[in-house]
């Protein structure tokens, strides 16, 4: 029963998000265009769909991967685990203790990013566009990567303590240097590329791994240090997503010249002196 009713309020507090949503569609189509809206009864039913889709998204979130990032959290900050023999953290914390929480955090970064739903799509789209000349996957993993380093770094600022806007500013500032010497074809893709991993599946367990964190940490603040992990889920596939584009383009050109090198070795040459149009013959 207690399922049931909370499934019931989720599905009436969704219903009040997504109303809005279908009003300014369906408001433009019959008033501004003016127009029939095509497959009624196919968009009404995915509407509800995505109704009851979020209200099951959302009870899983409550239930299970925020209460799981939180104890992962908690469980690999326990004083006995890091330090082994003590019963409380020490006053000093040393960040180097950590190490579980970083790799953690590495790995729960580059697994739910390649799981993200979004992320496919935008690699799905950005292949097509290109003729295929932009990889799915090596455009998923450099994301990826991005991610993962990003929250591990996001950590190790939790434990340190260290000011958020130090590393946000000069990671764009590493961001605006990169796009100067970045394929332009790529640097869209890449900006867009940091936004679509703060989706569905990362922002739960994130969110939750970084305030498990603040909360286990001494002298850290929930509010303060518990957030801003997401900050560096956006920052630094961008960075991430150019440099693969940049070593890409790197190798494509150092190929392109040894196939060039191999063609020319190859090839007789015409003016050689023992070709028989030399000889006068």
């Amino acid at each position: 029963m207690e399922i049931l009713h909370e499934l019931i309020t989720t599905l009436i507090a969704t219903l009040g998000d997504v109303l809005p949503i279908a009003a300014i569609i369906f408001g433009f189509q019959f008033l501004v265009i003016r127009k029939p809206v095509p497959n009624l009864n196919r968009v009404l039913l995915g509407f509800a769909y995505v109704v009851v889709g979020l209200s099951l998204f959302l009870m899983g979130l409550e239930r299970a991967l925020f209460p799981l990032g939180r104890l992962m959290a908690e469980q690999l900050t326990r004083p006995e685990f890091i330090y082994q023999g003590f019963a409380e953290i020490p006053d000093d914390v040393l960040w180097q203790e950590y190490y579980w929480i970083y790799l953690f955090a590495f790995a729960i970064g580059f697994s739910t990013t390649i799981a993200e739903p979004s992320l496919m799509a935008v690699a799905i789209k950005a292949s097509e566009v290109s003729g295929g000349a932009i990889s799915i996957w090596g455009l998923r993993i450099s994301v990826a990567f991005g991610v993962a380093f990003g929250i591990a770094l996001g950590c190790y600022r939790i434990v340190t303590g260290l000011p958020i806007h130090y590393f946000i500013i000069v990671g764009y500032i590493l961001v605006v240097i990169q796009t100067w010497f970045a394929p332009r074809m790529i640097v869209p893709l890449a900006y867009d590329s940091g936004g679509v991993t703060t989706s569905t599946v990362t922002v739960p367990l994130v969110t939750a791994l970084g305030l498990g964190l603040a909360e286990t940490v001494p002298g850290r603040s929930v509010l303060i240090d518990g957030f801003g992990l997401i900050a560096f889920a956006s920052l630094f596939p961008i960075m991430s997503v150019m440099g693969y584009a940049q070593i890409a383009e790197r190798i494509g050109k150092r190929r392109r010249e040894k196939d060039i090198a191999k063609q020319e070795t190859d090839s007789p040459s015409n003016s050689s002196p023992d070709s028989p149009s030399s000889n006068g013959d």
